[in-house]
């Protein structure tokens, strides 16, 4: 058996010709030489040895997932982040050099294993905890209660046994984060850490080998004191709250980790002939036939081309109800199929799939850092120095006034001064909420781009809105057809959409889509012809066939006063409007409109409820946006005619004023405007241009989900402050209190142990509060 290591004259994870990937552990195996093998889903996979043969054998699943990862989302190298800091980068695992918390990979994944860092430093954490009951009970027992476990004489040295596997293997990562923070000048938590365990273990190191180094002030009942305990416990106590903080800050991930179990690992392919065939997800191309059978997840974008049926998109939209699919509507990869089958076409596959972007976006906007960080930045940056200096102080006045032995009640304080004023929580406070929040937004069809366009969206005064696919639909409909006396509706709508088909106006196609919806026939068409600003007209089934405004009725003879009032009617309301006439006489008017979003009165009476103003920018005429404005009400100002540029200057304009502005709009000529916005909000349905050009996108396209948006903002903001007040509360009494201020008055001093319990706990509940957010009510 050989097996290979990467070359360095082969791209990474690309193997020479011949040798295979083992999927356990990585390595390169050539399948002509080595013994260990075996089958799955009648696919061959080759191993290093027989002990990844054996794990791939008993869970197969658990290898092959990241192959559905790579077809979601193909990773080009791993990078390597600071959840705290995330303009550090690192091609591989390690420590953040300004805080020294374990780096994390920056591309989402599907592995739900544990995080290496929390399954070494849960195994540090039996150690110390095992070996730190007996330390605990050998010297508190005997100080407090008299009670000698072990001889006077050799208790210093058994608990120098006990202690020294404690800090010099337990909490070893401490003292190497604690040095890199000195040599890189990034004083954390872990420089105090290291200063406070460390002093008071070489002190009682000392103290046991060489007693008679001290004078006798030091002495007490005739022996040098030794703080083991002190040392191992809050070595213990700071493992077991980085635990603590591990786990909770796994959870995070689970977002994205929910997201890509979303997609599929196989697609059912149709062939040319008609078989079908299971295929792995990233085999799948754009255009391939595929068959989506009930209740199976769509593999990836595409648009029906075959079938009927109801499509949970909740993933997508935060919405429960299904919506109906049928011929020509778009389906997203990774929504759920109802009862019936579907054949779709592919449209976009691996990462440009609509899935695989949210995961993007999830994952840029938790390592996203918000405005407010740079308070808890800017702190930091001066409260470790300031702390070292509280602790010497503390020492020294300790050393000099405080009661017998004065120098171990110094060296106590100020150890207890230092591990108490540990900084996590307070570095903590902001990225563990951006990276909930930003989850918890994700699973209601808010995606966030950047921290930054979370916290501005809860101080946004005022909403501007684009009309067309934001407020409407988006795409003409007919949604009327007046009659004239003797023409029923299925002749008119024929013949209109007979001529129709042929022509290029924007609102042709809604007459032919409205015929085929109501299941008239649409008959060939000759003689068609085009007449500029007035209609088009042609022979259908040898009658004439005109279709167009009143000056075209004129021109053909037909009067068209009898539903001249009901197109003036239509047109205040937004409409557009045709008249149709067949054989010289007026046949009846057609009614061609952009409907109003079902949600978009809710969504504004809400939006208007949370105290914002609206406004509607929009190119269409002015009749139009305001009979829109009017039937949807609840709108301030309405400002129409616009080119792209007018609503970029309309926004600088009411940002001149003092307003906070947030945009929402969906196409390509609302994206200067979304990028002058304090927020800009793209609608899920619209165009790249302008999802590239915001801070947020709502899946849906729907303002129902700009509510939630505004929702999840307070929410999310209002988390950071509580975790940031917490954090300057512990810190601002709880130096004080280690330092010993409460002694003269009532005779409080707080050991090192419980310095180290409550920095472990403020820490644990600074992510526990972060995670109340995965419950926010949106």
């Amino acid at each position: 058996m050989t097996a290979h290591l990467d070359h360095p004259d082969h791209p990474p994870g690309v193997a020479p010709a011949g040798i295979v990937k083992d999927p356990v552990c990585g390595m390169s195996v050539d399948p002509a030489t080595t013994q260990y093998h075996a089958d799955h889903e009648g696919r061959p996979y080759s191993f290093c040895s027989a002990g990844c043969r054996a794990k791939f054998v008993g869970d197969p699943a658990r290898y092959l997932e990241p192959a559905v990862h790579t077809a979601i989302l193909p990773m080009s190298g791993a990078i390597w982040t600071c959840p705290m800091h995330p303009q550090i980068h690192r091609d591989g695992p390690g420590t953040c050099p300004i805080c020294g918390m374990a780096l994390e990979p920056e591309q989402p994944s599907l592995d739900d294993a544990p995080n290496p860092e929390l399954v070494d430093f849960t195994r540090r954490t039996w150690v110390a905890g095992v070996l730190s009951v007996p330390l605990l009970a050998i010297s508190m027992l005997a100080e407090m209660l008299g009670v000698h476990f072990v001889p006077p004489a050799w208790s210093p040295w058994i608990q120098l046994a006990l202690t020294a596997p404690i800090v010099l293997w337990a909490g070893w990562p401490f003292f190497v984060r604690g040095w890199t923070s000195v040599v890189t000048r990034h004083l954390n938590m872990f420089t105090l850490v290291a200063l406070g365990v460390g002093a008071a273990f070489l002190y009682s190191v000392v103290a046991t080998v060489t007693p008679g180094i001290f004078p006798p002030t030091f002495r007490m009942h005739g022996t040098v004191p030794v703080y083991y305990e002190a040392a191992g416990v809050v070595v213990t106590l700071v493992l077991l709250g980085q635990v603590l903080e591990l786990r909770a800050r796994a959870a995070t991930g689970r977002a994205i980790r929910a997201l890509l179990h979303l997609a599929p690992k196989t697609a059912r392919r149709v062939a040319a002939d008609g078989t079908e065939e299971d295929v792995e997800l990233a085999l799948v191309k754009a255009g391939d036939r595929l068959r989506v059978r009930p209740g199976e997840a769509v593999p990836v974008d595409g648009i029906v081309v075959e079938g009927r049926s109801s499509v949970d998109e909740s993933m997508l939209t935060g919405e429960p109800a299904p919506v109906v699919k049928t011929d020509g509507a778009d389906v997203t990869g990774g929504t759920v199929n109802g009862t019936g089958s579907l054949a779709i076409e592919a449209r976009a596959v691996g990462s440009d799939t609509v899935l695989a972007r949210i995961v993007k976006m999830v994952a840029e906007a938790q390592l996203s850092r918000a405005p407010i960080q740079a308070v808890a930045d800017r702190v930091s940056g001066w409260f470790v120095p300031l702390v070292v200096a509280i602790a010497v102080a503390t020492f020294v006045v300790w050393n000099l006034v405080g009661p017998e032995p004065r120098f171990g009640h110094a060296l106590l304080n100020a150890i207890a001064v230092l591990i108490i004023a540990c900084p996590c929580a307070l570095g903590l406070a902001t990225p563990m909420s951006i990276m909930v929040g930003t989850g918890r937004g994700a699973a209601a069809g808010v995606l966030v781009k950047d921290a930054e366009a979370l916290q501005r969206m809860e101080q946004v005064d005022t909403l501007v809105i684009d009309k067309t696919g934001t407020l409407t639909e988006g795409r003409p409909v007919l949604t009327a057809v007046e009659l004239s006396e003797g023409f029923d509706r299925a002749t008119v709508l024929s013949a209109a959409a007979a001529v129709e088909a042929r022509s290029e106006h924007p609102l042709a196609q809604a007459v032919v889509t409205g015929a085929k919806h109501e299941k008239v026939l649409v008959a060939p068409v000759d003689a068609f012809d085009s007449q500029t600003g007035r209609g088009v007209s042609g022979t259908v089934g040898g009658r004439s066939v005109i279709v167009g405004n009143a000056e075209q009725m004129t021109m053909a003879g037909a009067d068209a006063s009898a539903l001249v009032r009901v197109a003036d009617r239509y047109r205040g309301e937004g409409a557009g409007v045709m008249f149709v006439a067949i054989d010289g006489r007026l046949a009846g008017l057609l009614v061609v409109a952009d409907p109003i979003k079902e949600s978009a009165r809710a969504a504004i009476a809400e939006l208007r409820d949370e105290g914002l103003r609206i406004v509607m920018l929009t190119g269409d005429a002015a009749a139009t946006a305001n009979a829109v404005a009017t039937a949807i009400g609840g709108i301030d100002e309405v400002y129409a005619g616009l080119k792209p540029e007018d609503k970029a200057r309309i926004i600088g304009e009411l940002k001149a004023k003092g307003a906070v502005v947030a945009m929402a709009g969906d196409g390509i000529n609302d994206a200067p405007a979304l990028a002058a916005a304090d927020v800009g909000v793209a609608m899920g349905t619209g165009t790249d241009v302008a999802i590239e050009s915001a801070g947020m996108t709502l899946t849906k396209g729907d303002l129902a989900a700009m509510v939630r948006a505004r929702r999840l903002a307070k929410a999310t903001m209002r988390n950071i402050r509580q975790n940031l007040l917490f954090s300057f509360l512990f810190n601002g009494i709880g130096v004080p209190v280690a330092a010993g201020v409460l002694y003269p008055v009532a005779g409080i001093l707080l050991s090192p142990m419980l310095a180290g319990a409550a920095m472990a706990l403020s820490s644990f509940t600074v992510v526990t509060n972060a995670l109340r957010l995965n419950r926010a009510r949106l």
